[in-house]
């Protein structure tokens, strides 16, 4: 696995790269803002752990221009901002995870092999083929979701999420379900989590002729608007 670090903090490059290099994660590294939408385009890693005060552009900024790029590599955000309302500002720019400093080594790993999986598998386990609703149709081939002839721009998370959803046109899918289907395995992700990608997914169906509704008790679904 390839793990673009973007980090300003030099112990913090050193360790990780000589303790994750000794559990099969190559980890590359850029300490600056301004330089990581390169390096992230030149290395295509397979996840990023991306830290949100960085010089020169901070770390939301670069999610922004990597979303706005066509970049869906899966994002680790590394933070010391304890707030809700940061954290929520960084899943809301497109990031899949926060991960708030001081953090354990062995937790970064597992968030690390968690984004990495949910990543190979978000193409993998979904059936061969989806039924299409309404402008949206999946490419079983390439994992991605169209409308009409442009390419959706989905975080995993909400590409997980929106795939679900393609699978029961019209009919609801639980809360439940959604959650372990968008955060596989992943024990200490809050409940409510799931509500952020559905605020995010609905806003990107807004101009699509798709709606995103929420039955209450019951889940969301898809409905094409008539």
């Amino acid at each position: 696995m390839k793990l673009l670090l973007v980090e300003d903090d030099a112990s913090m490059q050193t360790t990780l790269q000589r303790t994750f290099g000794r559990r099969q994660i190559d980890v590359r590294v850029c300490g600056d803002g301004a330089q990581a939408i390169a390096q992230w385009r030149s290395l295509e890693p397979d996840v990023v752990a991306l830290d949100l005060s960085l010089p020169n552009l901070d770390g939301l900024q670069v999610l922004a221009q990597a979303r706005a790029a066509g970049l869906r590599t899966p994002v680790l955000l590394l933070t010391a901002r304890g707030t809700v309302g940061d954290r929520i500002m960084g899943l809301n720019a497109g990031a899949d995870d926060y991960l708030p400093k001081p953090f354990d080594l062995d937790e970064l790993e597992a968030r690390i092999r968690a984004l990495h999986r949910r990543n190979q598998s978000a193409g993998a386990d979904s059936p061969a083929r989806l039924p299409e609703v309404g402008s949206l149709r999946y490419d079983a081939e390439n994992g991605a979701i169209y409308h009409r002839a442009e390419v959706l721009e989905l975080t995993p998370r909400e590409l997980a999420l929106l795939k679900a959803l393609m699978v029961k046109p019209g009919h609801a899918v639980s809360k439940e379900r959604l959650f372990e289907l968008v955060f596989p395995g992943e024990m200490d992700v809050q409940y409510e989590a799931i509500e952020v990608v559905v605020y995010r997914l609905r806003k990107k169906l807004a101009a699509t002729g798709v709606t995103l509704m929420t039955l209450r008790g019951l889940g969301y679904l898809l409905r094409e608007e008539k």
